[in-house]
């Protein structure tokens, strides 16, 4: 299958390209800059320049692709303002990229994050969430899906709030930047609210599934953890990076504070049920320890 990928160069997209090179598929993958055009090729992929804004680009990636994996967000979250502009943006090139493959039967598969349910963890058959700061990529992911009744193999991939390779990435990933900056490894409230999780490596192979054979209008997690404490997770960071772990208040965050407060853990056996999808990689907290002080 020649798959266009979106954000193919980043944390997730980078071994989701890996992935599918590896499982026979060819990758077209979506470049905003020359840098970005070397490294697609380098993992072997055929880079076409162009951002999540050219959405001329974008109709034209989609157009001479088999199946399509969005990846991009421009993962701005300074302030709302720039969330909703980062927002507004990815929004768009959804539209367009579902547009251009309806009546086609091709796959079409989207992330979009786990939602949070007050008092027990989440499934595949929770709505996402649609308000808040990040509401509009929900909203998004289900116009999306419901390309499945104009003939588009839709399908949502849930991403926990880390997806973590060698100690990077995600709400963790934050975490270790901040506590860099300030000197503190700081936790939101008590710390005892709780974070999914997932490998970067184990994430990729659950996109190649719903690529190949999950059903249209289908939502999957992509969840090996489903909940560390915020607590744990800073003690770690605090560990690898010398520094003293504590409560902050949700506002040290931005943006992000009501987020990050959050207790939010998800399940994912009905994708594992399903599609066979079995992490192997390790966990967040294990992972953690590849930071460099």
């Amino acid at each position: 299958m020649r798959v266009f990928v979106t954000g193919g160069t980043g944390l997730i997209g980078s071994a989701v390209v890996a992935e599918l090179l590896g499982n026979g598929h060819t990758v077209l993958a979506l470049a905003r800059s020359d840098a970005s055009a070397l490294v697609a090729e380098a993992a072997g992929a055929e880079p076409l320049r162009g951002g999540l804004a050219d959405l001329d680009v974008l109709r034209a990636g989609a157009g001479q692709a088999d199946g399509v994996i969005h990846l991009a967000f421009a993962n701005d979250f300074s302030s709302p303002e720039a969330v909703e502009k980062a927002v507004a943006e990815e929004s768009a090139a959804i539209a367009v990229l579902g547009e251009e493959l309806v009546g086609s039967d091709r796959p079409f598969v989207t992330a979009s994050g786990t939602p949070h349910v007050p008092g027990r963890a989440s499934t595949e058959s929770d709505p996402p969430a649609t308000e808040g700061p990040v509401g509009g990529r929900g909203r998004a992911v289900m116009a999306a899906l419901g390309l499945a009744s104009r003939g588009v193999r839709s399908t949502a991939v849930r991403l926990p709030r880390t997806v973590h390779h060698q100690g990077a990435g995600g709400f963790a990933g934050l975490l270790t930047g901040i506590a860099r900056r300030s000197g503190v490894s700081g936790y939101p409230g008590d710390g005892a609210q709780r974070w999914p999780a997932v490998h970067a490596l184990d994430a990729a192979v659950l996109f190649r599934l719903a690529l190949e054979g999950a059903q249209a209008g289908s939502s999957w997690h992509a969840v090996a953890d489903e909940g560390d404490s915020v607590r744990d997770i800073a003690e770690v960071i605090g560990r690898r990076l010398g520094v003293p772990v504590e409560s902050v208040p949700p506002e040290t965050y931005g943006a992000l504070g009501p987020i990050f407060a959050a207790d939010q853990p998800s399940s994912s056996a009905h994708t594992r049920g399903t599609l066979g999808w079995e992490p192997r990689h390790p966990s967040l907290l294990a992972d953690l320890e590849n930071i460099k002080p």
